[in-house]
């Protein structure tokens, strides 16, 4: 019994071995169309993964053919819609590198801010409502960066209008960041932290929403330290901007240079 049972285990493990194909390389003998087409519809189809291996295939095998350029771009958005923002922000500083005269260079710049404009939006931030200027601001700063190097390179691109618009919004929740962590340093009693977290919001972040907070927390914190005079001249500066309606540009504060021009915004 014993030899009829070994060798129905030999036959069973032959028979399987048999039946396990080779892998084939079904891409071997494509040409470079062949490698974009499939490319292409796969990114169309929302398939990203795969629009990734062809075009990866693509540059591979035929790096210096008539679909190089359009694929090194294509591969920067599939990585950005398969939530690979690294991935899409190296593919967007290879284009840079190796197209710099390229006309098509200002969509490597603008997709390497989107890149990082997105990157903290989670799945659970997308479902549950939260406030962005709560999250890191590391990627809300290159985000801006990014956005900035584009306005002030290709200030004419099409995508600099849109460009211009997130830096403002990027520049509110800066602002605003910055306002939490001294709003944390208020509550621990590190009151001079807490002045020069709002501080920082008046000098670098004018023309945001975060302004008034950031001045009365100024006075709240001068006070309690009891630097009399720092905290009257904030609460003047206060005083007179909201009998103003007008808290952009603070008057009576040195200011040091903003994060960007007034022109480029």
């Amino acid at each position: 019994m014993l030899w009829k049972f070994s060798t129905i285990i030999i036959v069973t493990l032959l028979l399987t071995g048999c039946s396990m194909p080779d892998q084939i390389d079904v891409t071997k003998n494509w040409s470079a169309s062949q490698f974009y087409s499939e490319a292409k519809s796969a990114l169309m189809d929302g398939d990203y993964e795969d629009a990734i291996k062809h075009y990866n295939g693509l540059q591979a095998r035929y790096p210096f053919g008539r679909y190089a350029t359009q694929s090194q771009l294509d591969l920067i958005y599939a990585h950005y819609k398969y939530s690979e923002p690294d991935s899409a922000i190296t593919a967007a500083d290879r284009f840079i590198k190796l197209n710099p005269q390229s006309p098509y260079v200002d969509y490597a710049y603008y997709m390497k801010g989107i890149a990082n404009y997105n990157r903290n939006q989670s799945i659970f931030s997308r479902i549950l409502p939260s406030d962005p200027s709560e999250r890191d601001a590391g990627a809300a700063l290159d985000a801006f960066n990014d956005f900035e190097e584009l306005v002030r390179r290709y200030p004419e691109s099409k995508y600099s209008a849109d460009a211009r618009q997130r830096m403002l919004y990027l520049r509110n929740n800066l602002a605003k960041y910055q306002i939490h962590i001294a709003n944390y340093y208020m509550r621990r009693g590190a009151y001079l932290a807490a002045a020069n977290r709002a501080n920082r919001v008046v000098t670098q972040f004018q023309r945001t929403d975060a302004m008034k907070a950031a001045l009365e927390i100024m006075v709240d914190a001068y006070t309690r330290l009891g630097m009399t005079e720092l905290a009257e001249d904030a609460k003047r500066v206060l005083t007179l901007n909201l009998a103003n309606g007008n808290l952009n540009k603070p008057a009576g504060i040195e200011t040091e240079k903003e994060l960007t021009s007034a022109e480029s915004l």
